[in-house]
């Protein structure tokens, strides 16, 4: 373990951020790491339960006691092997996991857990500086070529891991750079573009090639799903050509608000406005980008994608942020003996929110309302739960000004036309059809087709997109060669 009475001695240490005023100004991230010293108390806090749960809190069961205990006896060399064993890019997870793992720290029962997201991070960026992070490319090879669909968090894990395993993998990406909604969803101010981008040059030194501008069958004409790609391949030339293949694209399709109004000019996806700004960030030029500036801005979802638009809402310089929730707040503090280990419902305040922004809960909107075909508010009403059901409060209908929505309340499905253009059975929320047990796990009905990540489980976090094309990864190489070595 970490130091005996470490957890007596020292208090949990926060990672901090740059001023407000400073950081409004760019779009660079201004998260301030953990020093080795405060690392090393983060880990000496670590009691090595009997039964970890933080392992089991972690989509992909990081061995975390053993990183803990090796930061704190000064062996960060090892610390990231014990991390990458689990973890293929822990750059990704420990800058935007919203860190499970630490609500089911043991310590959290009573006291603050172990910053074990923090811990994580300093690992992974003190690997890079010193060099440590080097293409693991594998001593023989196989002969068999893969097909991976979506250059995701999935998508890129499962490529490595591939790779690893002697296999030569094509990794197709329907836009202009890869990343998937880590490139195109999650703002640089959370994540700079660079992480992927060094990541992409360790796997095409492993020997993973990335074809991006591709789309893998087609996308309908009204389609709001971002799309930069510049030819397309149809599912059959690719099972013609591949051995296997392997869907990971995320869960695109947006959940939508069909109310009165909703087609007035200002009313938008989420998604329709954070790729256009990561595109411009990346020095692209960009005709018609949605922009803020001077607006009454409304973000309709409580969710970290709205909370992503109130971020860049605020540094495009919106004259007001706010931020719809239709279900109650929640209470500042868990309860903790209820829900441990759990994640736990309870009200969160991101950095976005801190940089300004009103935010109301219990409200519903009812209506667009515009001028010559603009928008210019929204009507809305407070909501309650009764009888299981949202149920509308009379009286407390209110008009707000807006000169821009943003729709974040989610995501329904990935794109369902790719999934059918393959001819996959989808389940009930219209993912692609596959089950994770250890036999046979991943596979599609149809033969030598695979999927993880969003496309089989719908919308989730990057570190289960992480778990999701690990384990693929080791479904298709067992698929392929009877039996695999790739840890599961």
């Amino acid at each position: 373990m970490g130091k005996a009475t470490g957890f007596l001695e020292f208090e949990r240490i926060e990672e901090g951020y740059k001023p407000v005023p400073e950081r409004v100004k760019h779009y660079k991230e201004f998260v301030i790491g953990l020093s080795e010293d405060d690392a090393k108390k983060q880990g000496a806090r670590c009691m090595d339960c009997g039964t970890p749960f933080c392992n089991n809190g972690c989509p992909v069961n990081n061995i975390i006691p053993d990183f803990n205990d090796l930061v704190y006896q000064g062996d960060w060399k090892n610390a990231i092997t014990v991390l990458h064993s689990t973890n293929n890019f822990p750059e990704f997870t420990g800058r935007i996991c919203p860190a499970p793992c630490e609500a089911a720290c043991t310590l959290n029962i009573n006291d603050d857990p172990i910053g074990i997201k923090s811990i994580e991070h300093a690992i992974i960026d003190k690997a890079w500086a010193e060099g440590w992070v080097k293409p693991v490319v594998a001593k023989h090879k196989t002969g068999k070529k893969i097909a991976i669909v979506g250059s995701g968090p999935a998508g890129m894990a499962a490529a490595q891991q591939l790779a690893r395993a002697g296999h030569d993998v094509t990794l197709f990406e329907k836009n202009d750079r890869v990343g998937g909604l880590l490139r195109y969803g999650i703002p640089d101010f959370k994540m700079e573009k660079s992480h992927i981008d060094r990541r992409v040059e360790q796997m095409q030194a492993e020997g993973v090639t990335f074809k991006t501008g591709v789309m893998v069958a087609s996308l309908p004409k009204d389609s709001k799903v971002t799309n930069w790609a510049k030819e397309t391949i149809s599912p059959e030339q690719l099972q013609k050509d591949f051995d296997a293949v392997l869907l990971t694209g995320g869960a695109e399709q947006s959940r939508d608000l069909p109310v009165p109004g909703r087609d007035l000019d200002g009313v938008h996806f989420a998604m329709e406005f954070l790729p256009q700004q990561n595109k411009v960030n990346a020095g692209d030029k960009l005709k018609g980008q949605l922009r803020a500036d001077g607006k009454h801005v409304i973000v309709i979802g409580g969710g970290d994608t709205g909370s992503d638009c109130v971020g860049t809402s605020n540094r495009h310089g919106a004259v007001s942020v706010t931020q719809f929730e239709v279900m109650p707040q929640p209470p500042e503090e868990e309860n903790k003996p209820l829900v441990w280990p759990y994640w736990p419902l309870k009200l969160r305040t991101s950095s976005s929110h801190e940089e300004g922004c009103n935010r109301e809960f219990a409200i519903s909107t009812k209506e667009f309302i515009g001028e010559k075909g603009k928008l210019t508010g929204l009507k809305t009403v407070h909501v309650e739960m009764k009888d299981g059901k949202l149920t509308e409060v009379p009286g407390t209908e209110k008009t707000y000004k807006a000169d821009m929505v943003f729709l974040a309340m989610g995501f329904v499905s990935p794109v369902a036309s790719v999934i059918d253009a393959f001819g996959i059975e989808k389940d009930n929320r219209g993912n692609a059809k596959a089950h994770t047990e250890f036999t046979g796990g991943y596979a599609t009905n149809v033969p030598k087709v695979f999927a993880a990540g969003d496309m089989r489980r719908g919308q989730s976090l990057v570190v289960w997109a992480i778990r999701e094309g690990r384990q693929a990864a080791r479904a298709v190489d067992e698929f392929l060669m009877g039996f695999s070595d790739l840890p599961r």
